[in-house]
């Protein structure tokens, strides 16, 4: 019987949440269909089949945390036996799921619920007293500041399911000012217009009554730590350089006035990307990475570029960012940021980084710094542009400044090579016309 396994579809994925089913059982799928959603450490990505048939069984319900190589689904022929096949000779895989194969479940698998019909009963399927609810759910609850405590599932064992909060919506019900669910969702809260904004809660937090809540992690944040944790166990040192900004921002004014009738709009982030990247073709060292026995020293420049998103951190890369025109550069990292914000990163898009840049200046940081991005050898934190006086010529006068500093792992880097890489990089973002050279 063809079964469907969780792929693994990021480097450091190890287990990946189904968010969503988008086909019921007896639903007649083929090749490429997405059949549902999985939360993954990086993003929402889509689960395919690769065969014709019949979905015969989701084996696990929405929410459910499944290793890779563990079946979820069952695709045969519409009888309801997998359309005759010996267990265990299925093909049908999702992407990646090859890698790691796992051994046919004869019963391991929960039983998921048939067909579920909607259960009309006003009571709601806990656990612990929790209502049980998918994450996609809750999310969408949340936006339209709906408890779902006031539901009724329709989901696998009566969970409350994106359906049931959608059609909640569209009728008006389960409505509350009270936000804490919408805060569970790791939504900020939607206050009525009379009404004060009030901070978000955590992510499905547990209120036990004591000076704490308890915030479930979610599989980015699990990842999150899991690398930052080894990326501290690299010996790794810290430069600073302070660089003077009024020609690049100059720069920037007059590159984006030539693009105006394109609407292309090009970022201090875009320029520092460009810079860094053409610095770094210039300082091969730099562009490393530690592999355990040797560094790789690579060929091609990807940068990355750390983005900020609601339930954690993610970093696309802009590929070849050293060959790129600017336009082209501004426009991919504008996309690539959307889709990171929106979940929607494939898996190319945040993977196979060379070196990264963090930059916190929109959030007025004068300077920070930045945890490497294993195994990458260097990152780059970037502060706010600031004004400061210097003197030239014997008078006082100001300009304005931006710090940089840059995270190098020692076992890659030594003191110099860093420091003369980030000599470059300051002059090249002094004289900006070397950023198109």
């Amino acid at each position: 019987m063809p079964e469907v396994f969780m792929p693994r579809l990021s480097d450091t994925m190890e287990e990946g949440v189904i968010s969503r089913w988008l086909k019921k059982e007896g639903d007649t799928v083929h090749q490429g269909d997405v059949i549902g959603e999985i939360d993954t450490d990086k993003a929402t990505m889509d689960l395919e089949v690769f065969e014709d048939g019949v979905l015969e069984k989701l084996l696990v319900p929405e929410g459910t945390t499944v290793a890779i190589g563990e079946a979820v689904a069952i695709i045969g022929g519409g009888s309801g036996t997998g359309g005759g096949e010996a267990p265990g000779t299925s093909t049908t895989q999702s992407t990646t799921a090859a890698e790691a194969p796992a051994a046919p479940r004869e019963s391991a698998a929960p039983a998921p619920s048939a067909a579920p019909a909607a259960p009309k009963e006003p009571a709601k399927p806990t656990s612990g007293g929790r209502v049980l609810t998918s994450p996609l759910a809750r999310r969408i609850a949340a936006e339209h500041g709906i408890d779902p405590a006031t539901l009724t599932g329709t989901g696998p064992g009566g969970r409350i399911v994106r359906a049931d909060v959608e059609a909640a919506a569209a009728a008006g019900e389960g409505r509350t000012e009270k936000t804490d669910q919408g805060a569970q969702a790791g939504q900020p809260a939607q206050p009525s217009p009379t009404e004060a904004p009030r901070p978000a809660a955590a992510p499905n937090q547990t209120d036990t009554g004591a000076d704490s809540v308890d915030v479930p992690l979610t599989q980015m944040r699990k990842a999150t730590a899991r690398r930052l944790t080894e990326s501290a166990g690299a010996p790794h040192f810290f430069l600073t350089n302070v660089v003077g900004v009024d020609r690049l921002f100059a720069f920037r004014q007059e590159v984006n006035q030539r693009y105006a009738d394109s609407g292309i709009k090009v970022s201090v982030t875009d320029l520092l990307v460009r810079a860094c990247a053409v610095t770094l073709h210039a300082h091969p060292q730099v562009n490393s990475s530690w592999a355990g026995d040797k560094i790789l020293q690579h060929r091609r420049t990807h940068i990355g570029v750390a983005v900020a998103i609601e339930n954690g951190l993610i970093v696309p890369v802009v590929r070849d960012a050293d060959a790129k025109p600017l336009d082209e550069l501004a426009a991919e990292t504008r996309e690539l940021a959307e889709k990171a914000r929106a979940g929607k990163l494939k898996r190319d898009e945040f993977r196979g980084g060379t070196f990264t840049i963090s930059n916190l200046g929109m959030f007025g940081i004068d300077n920070f710094t930045a945890v490497i991005n294993p195994p990458e050898a260097a990152i780059l934190a970037v502060g706010a542009a600031t004004e400061e006086p210097f003197v030239q010529d014997g008078t006082l006068q100001s300009r304005r400044i931006m710090k940089l500093t840059m995270t190098a792992d020692h076992r890659v880097l030594d003191g110099a090579t860093a420091a003369a890489f980030l000599r470059d990089l300051k002059q090249t973002l002094e004289e900006p016309l070397r950023i198109l050279l």
